[in-house]
């Protein structure tokens, strides 16, 4: 079942999951490559320029249950930020979301800032590049009441220990009585859509193609280790993953790069990004 969250409850609407074929060529036969949005670089990110992302008709009479793809808004002190993939990431995984699965998709993705009671509209949300964040203590309290809520933070793309250490240090003060564990391979959410048999790594499309010849998949930062992916997870009461981190790779950029190379779409966009960023947002709106 999918479900929504709205004014701090979870109401069930129908709507299952399609079979899906893990197999490279099936899902490259369902995708038409060569799509991607383009960044209004004035930073106005509530008037996205689609670029060829095609819109799709939504019921006018189920416009609150669809699902959103919600972008976090933050501030930062260092590199990265926010914005990084945005917002080809945010179209090119709704519409394959929307295409994918019989989830019924916003084509408009939105940014939403933690003190924004709208957030309780988005029962997913997703964060970029923390490896510099600083939460103030209003957004500390507010998602902290998110979560606990039953709303789920997905956090992607930053790398090395120093980024870790960061973010690991801004979600202790959102939940410090809870720990951070290593999410085993084993957990349904590897397997709730995709049957993955590896803890997915993606690089950025410039790492990636850098690094072909040798077979890399990580991105170099500050000389700490990066050369698999890491997968940790904050839980609530009722072992409810709640808080999904994705650290040491960067499946936004499997999403946002899908239709600028070939070999790249087929090896990080097909194999690895679509299928984990389902996974994720399926668990997220069944449980």
């Amino acid at each position: 079942m999918i479900r929504c969250l709205v004014k701090n409850r979870f109401i069930v609407i129908a709507g299952l999951l399609l079979p899906l074929v893990v197999g490279s060529l099936v899902f490259a036969q369902i995708f038409q490559r060569g799509r991607g949005g383009r960044f209004r670089r004035g930073g106005d990110w509530t008037n996205i320029d689609r670029g060829d992302v095609p819109r799709w008709e939504v019921d006018s009479k189920f416009t609150k249950e669809l699902f959103t793809f919600a972008r976090v808004r933050y501030e930062s002190y260092g590199r990265g930020g926010w914005a990084v993939d945005f917002p080809d990431s945010d179209l090119n995984f709704s519409l394959r979301l929307q295409q994918l699965t019989s989830m019924k998709v916003n084509p408009d993705p939105v940014v939403v800032e933690l003190t924004d009671p709208k957030i309780y509209d988005y029962p997913f949300l997703y964060m970029i590049e923390p490896g510099s964040l600083y939460f103030s203590d209003e957004e500390v309290i507010a998602l902290r009441r998110y979560c606990l809520n039953g709303g789920f933070l997905m956090v992607d793309d930053f790398w090395g220990d120093d980024e870790y250490e960061n973010f690991a240090n801004q979600i202790k003060r959102v939940f410090p009585d809870r720990e951070i564990f290593d999410v085993p391979l084993e957990h349904e959410i590897f397997h709730c859509v995709y049957n993955l048999n590896e803890k997915p790594q993606v690089p950025s499309i410039h790492a990636a193609q850098a690094g072909r010849e040798y077979g890399m998949t990580w991105e170099n930062r500050y000389g700490t280790p990066t050369d698999h992916a890491n997968y940790r997870a904050i839980q609530d009461d009722a072992q409810r993953i709640m808080v999904f981190i994705c650290h040491n790779t960067d499946l936004g950029d499997g999403w946002e790069r899908e239709g600028e190379n070939s070999w790249y779409f087929e090896e990080f966009s097909v194999k690895k990004a679509y299928p984990m960023g389902i996974n994720i947002v399926t668990y997220a709106m069944t449980h």
